[in-house]
Parts: structure tokens; C-alpha cells; sequence
């Protein structure tokens, strides 16, 4: 079993403030694996409220839940959504005998329910599949080519996963968008998410999208709505102020799991990957998703202007501005773009992350780094400031008296995840 200390540690954190827990991401990405670890650290109580066994036992929730301690998990949730204004009940108690843990897709009946009964009682963790620092770097091409789902990932070979991601596919469609309280058509959808796979890291196009679905440009953001809100689909807003250029100001869209990608696109294997011409967008996607989730922050965006000047990721943390190009390519270099970006944006640093071994200095404020080692870093951007963890340039200029930041002293450096080189 693949450890995830980094889920574990942000569901702990979460209880640190708040009685109740959601654990909230698509099926089969381990939510309920990671529950069952949480057991093996205290005694909890467990329901499944697909399992009828568990679903008759909470038929008088009150009297049941009541009468319980320490750590409650209640599975798919998103099934009793009555369940809400009673578990403010029990939180509200003095003591606070028990604390909850929910799981459950991101139903609108489930957000708009926690929305209205737990405000100020509930805190929020978003799961995906295994990512890169669960797995390790050297898995990291298995991990591209199938995606993070567990059942995919760990299949014994590459035909085994493609048949589990295209039953999980169909049964996503046919079974669990219904069960969101979306009536839709399974083949409408799955032609439109077929289209994005097309579309993976380009721009939102909604009128595009309409007239191949014959719908209005409503009903097409409607549905790419639906596919966000299952965690299917990723959404980067585009960041523009006024710098005096025409800047684009639609989102960027993305399918969240590259495995998923592939299936949709039909490339079984890594070399059928490596021949289609959305590898590098593919590549994009992946290492986007591997940083999103090392980031403390959600001020991310994407960024571009007519004249053809962009930005893959664009970033504030601790109230500094960073820049992050994915590229597929052994040796990626700068461009005009990049210092586009940095003038344009008061860029701190921009970093080139690329799927090789060896991190080097490109300018200044620019420098490539292969995607583990990126990941390190970004794992202490924003907790950490110390001139030995910063590119060359902003160590010249870092100020370490920063409230959110601390600075670590000569000892400790060789404790650091990772250090520039110079």
C-alpha cells in the first residue's frame, strides 16, 4: 500500500480548527483507503451509506450518531444530504464529544448543503490519485502515462490499466453523473469531454464548443461545469491587469488526470504517447496538476496576450509574484515570451520545468528545473525564506524579516529539500 502522508497531514490540520472534516474528490482516487489508515491510528466508527447494512443503521441518525465519540467517518455522504443540519447539532454540543469525517464527491446537493448548515464547522480537502511525491520521481513516467487513480496506476501491465480507466469512464457517465442530480445525456457528455481531451491545455472556447454540440454557449459552460465540479476537469483562470496590451481572458482547461487523457485520446502505452501530437500538452498538464498540489495557495492563473506573449502558471505567494513554464523538451531554453511575462508581471523568478535530471540557470530570474526537484521547491515557497533555497537573484534581495516566513539558520541549510546551485 502506497503511503500519503501529505493527505493524512492536511486532514489532521483541518481537526486542528474545525470538528468536521470533508474529504472530498472523485471515486476511486483512495478516499476511503486513507480513511481506513486514519483507523489504524485511532479507534473510529465507520458508515458506508452505499452499504444497505450501514444505511438502515443511520435510519434514526440522531439517536445513533449521539451516543458516539472520537472520530465518525461517514462514507458518500452526498447521499443523505439531511445529514448536515443534524451534524450541526452534534458539533454544537458542549464537549464536542466526536469529530466527523465525510467523504463524498463534490454533489451541488453536497456543497450547497454544507454551504448553508456547517459554515464555520467544516474544513475542506480536495483528493486526486497518487501524485509524484507519494509514488517517488522514479515512478514518474508510469505515473504520466496512466494517471494517479490507484486501480490504474497499479495494474499489472499497460492493457490492464486502459480497460480499468475505460470502465471507470463509462461508469462515470452512465452511473455517477446521475447520482450528482444531473440529467444529461451519458453520450452528450462524453462527447464533450472527448472535445476538451482535444482541447487539453488551450483556451476556453465557448462558442466553438456550442456550435459542435449544437447547443447555446450556456449550456456548453454548463457542462464544463459539471466535469470541474466532479474533479474531472481543471479550470485556470486567466490573470490580467492593466499593463497596456490586450491580454486573453478566457480560462485555460485541462482534463485533471492524464490517465484519463490518454483513454480519451486513445494511447495505450507511453510510446503512443510520445508519436501524438499532444505530448506536449499532455506533459503541460501533468507537471500543472503535480505543483498545483505542492502549492499552499490558491492565487494561480494563467496568463496571456494577443500579441502572443503567455504564461503557463502564473502565481502569488506571500504576496510575491512567480512565473512556471512546462516544456517538454531535454534542454529547454528561454524565449522572448518568458521576459515578457517577467517585465510584464514584476515576476520574481520564472521557472522552466521540464522532465530531465539536471537544474541550471537560464538568466537571472529564470532557471530550469526537472519536475521533482521543482516540487521540493515549492513545498517550501511561501513557509520558507532563506537566501540558500532562492535562485541567485532574489538572494541578493530576499527579505528575511518577512511576518509569514522564517530564516533558517547556517546549520540547518544542509537540511533544506532542496538548493539552487551558485
Amino acid at each position: 500500500m502506497i503511503s500519503r502522508p501529505q493527505a493524512r497531514s492536511r486532514i489532521i490540520n483541518v481537526f486542528r480548527v474545525h470538528p468536521i472534516a470533508a474529504l472530498l474528490g472523485p471515486r476511486q482516487c483512495g478516499k476511503t483507503t486513507l480513511a481506513r489508515m486514519l483507523e489504524e491510528k485511532e479507534p473510529c466508527t465507520y458508515f458506508d451509506l452505499e452499504n444497505p447494512v450501514d444505511a438502515r443503521r443511520l435510519s434514526a441518525p440522531m439517536k445513533v450518531l449521539e451516543e458516539l465519540s472520537g472520530l465518525i467517518v461517514i462514507d458518500e455522504v452526498q447521499r443523505r444530504p439531511d445529514l448536515f443540519e443534524l451534524l450541526r447539532v452534534l458539533v454544537d454540543r458542549p464537549g464536542k464529544p466526536a469529530r466527523f469525517l465525510l467523504l463524498g464527491s463534490a454533489s451541488p446537493h453536497m456543497v450547497k448543503g454544507i454551504s448553508e448548515s456547517l459554515a464555520g464547522r467544516i474544513g475542506f480537502i480536495d483528493l486526486s490519485g497518487f501524485n509524484l511525491r507519494e509514488v517517488g520521481a522514479e515512478q514518474l513516467s508510469r505515473l504520466w502515462s496512466r494517471g494517479g487513480f490507484p486501480r490504474s496506476f497499479l495494474a499489472a501491465d499497460d492493457a490492464g490499466s486502459m480497460t480499468w480507466r475505460e470502465e471507470f469512464i463509462r461508469t462515470f457517465l452512465e452511473r455517477d453523473i446521475s447520482q450528482l442530480g444531473i440529467t444529461i445525456p451519458a453520450e452528450t457528455i462524453r462527447r464533450f469531454w472527448t472535445m476538451i481531451a482535444h482541447d487539453h491545455g488551450q483556451n476556453w472556447n465557448s462558442a466553438q464548443f456550442a456550435r459542435s454540440l449544437g447547443t447555446s454557449e450556456n449550456t456548453a459552460r454548463r457542462y464544463l461545469d459539471i466535469l470541474s465540479g466532479a474533479y474531472m476537469v481543471r479550470i485556470l483562470p486567466p490573470w490580467f491587469e492593466n499593463i497596456r496590451k490586450r491580454q486573453v481572458k478566457a480560462p485555460k482547461i485541462y482534463i485533471r488526470d492524464t490517465g484519463l487523457l490518454h483513454t480519451l485520446l486513445q494511447l495505450v502505452t507511453l510510446t503512443d504517447l510520445q508519436g501524438h501530437p499532444k505530448l506536449g500538452a499532455s506533459w503541460e498538464g501533468f507537471a500543472l496538476e503535480q505543483v498545483l498540489g505542492a502549492l499552499n495557495t490558491r492565487d494561480t492563473y494563467s496568463w496571456a496576450t494577443h500579441a502572443g506573449a503567455e504564461l503557463d502558471l502564473f502565481m502569488v505567494v506571500g504576496g510575491k509574484r512567480y512565473g512556471v513554464e512546462f516544456k517538454y523538451a531535454d534542454a529547454p531554453g528561454r524565449s522572448r515570451s518568458m521576459h515578457t511575462a517577467i517585465q510584464d508581471l514584476s515576476l520574481e523568478h520564472l521557472w522552466v520545468i521540464y522532465p530531465g535530471h539536471q537544474e541550471y540557470t537560464l538568466d537571472d530570474k529564470i532557471s530550469a528545473v526537472p519536475l521533482d526537484a521543482a516540487l521540493r521547491l515549492f513545498d517550501t515557497l511561501g513557509y520558507i525564506k532563506s537566501p540558500f533555497c532562492l535562485p541567485r537573484k532574489i538572494r541578493e534581495t530576499a527579505e528575511l524579516d518577512t511576518p509569514i516566513c522564517r530564516t533558517i539558520p547556517a546549520k540547518e541549510t544542509s537540511k533544506l529539500p532542496y538548493q539552487f546551485p551558485g
